[in-house]
C-alpha cells in the first residue's frame, strides 16, 4: 500500500515500477519489520523514497552522512548505498530492538562497514561529537517535536552545499487541516515554517512518501 495518502495503489505501483528496480532485500526487510513491529511497521520509509534518497546522496557527492531515527534500517541502507566506498554514515537511535533488525540487514546489504550506530538520545550524541566532525548529508526521521533541535545540530556541522532531508513533513495531510491541532501536527507545522523561513538554506517540500522537506545549506 502507498504511504502517500493522495496516491491510489495502482498509481503507486506504477511509480515504483518506473524507478530503479528495488532490491529483493527490501521486501525481506519489510516482512521482518511487519513481523516484529506490527502496526509500527508504517514507520518504515516508502520504497520510492529509499530509491530517491540513494539517488540524492549520489547526486550531492556526499561522503559523510548522518541519520536521526534508524528504525529497522531501510533508510540507512539506501543512504549507505549512495555513498562512495570510503563514505560513512552515523546512525542515531534509541532502540536496541529495532536497530538489531537493521544491523542484520546492513550485513546482508553489504554496507555494515560504512555505518556507525550509536544508541543514545541524538541531540546529546551530536553535541558530544568532535568539533571537526562534519556531514554532507543528513536525514531526520524521529520524534517530531525534536526536529528543530536535530536540524540545528546537523546544519551547524555542514559545509555550503550540504543537504538535510526531513521525513513526514506532510503528516498524512494533517498539516493542511486547520481542525487538526494535535501536538505532533503542530510541531511539524512549526518546523516546516521554521525551515522555509531560514535564510541559511534553500528549501523544497515534495510529496514523496509522507512528505520530504529538503534543505540545502547556502
Amino acid at each position: 500500500m502507498p504511504k502517500s495518502a493522495w496516491l491510489t495503489e495502482p498509481l503507486h505501483d506504477y511509480i515504483v515500477a518506473h524507478s530503479e528496480p528495488l532490491d529483493p532485500l527490501f521486501a525481506e526487510l519489510g516482512r521482518a519489520t511487519a513481523d516484529a513491529a506490527g502496526g509500527l511497521a508504517l514507520m518504515e520509509i516508502a520504497p520510492e523514497q529509499g530509491v530517491f534518497m540513494e539517488l540524492l546522496v549520489r547526486l550531492t557527492g556526499a561522503k559523510r552522512a548522518v541519520e536521526v531515527g534508524t528504525f529497522t534500517g531501510h533508510s540507512s541502507i539506501s543512504i549507505a548505498r549512495g555513498l562512495p566506498d570510503d563514505g560513512t554514515l552515523l546512525c542515531l537511535d534509541v532502540s536496541e530492538e529495532w536497530t538489531a533488525i537493521a544491523r542484520r540487514f546492513w550485513d546482508e546489504a553489504g554496507v555494515a562497514d560504512k555505518i556507525e550506530l550509536v544508541i543514545a538520545p541524538a541531540v546529546k550524541t551530536l553535541a558530544a561529537l568532535p568539533a571537526d566532525r562534519g556531514f554532507d548529508f543528513g536525514f531526520i526521521d524521529a520524534d517530531k517535536p525534536a526536529y528543530p533541535a536535530y536540524y540545528e545540530a546537523i546544519l551547524e556541522r555542514m559545509p555550503s552545499g550540504g543537504l538535510i532531508v526531513c521525513d513526514n513533513v506532510l503528516w498524512n495531510g494533517a498539516v493542511a487541516d486547520p481542525d487538526n491541532q494535535e501536538e505532533s501536527t503542530q510541531a511539524i507545522r512549526a518546523f516546516n515554517d521554521q525551515v522555509v523561513a531560514d535564510p541559511r538554506v534553500e528549501a523544497s517540500m515534495i510529496p514523496v512518501g509522507d512528505g520530504l522537506l529538503l534543505a540545502r545549506k547556502r
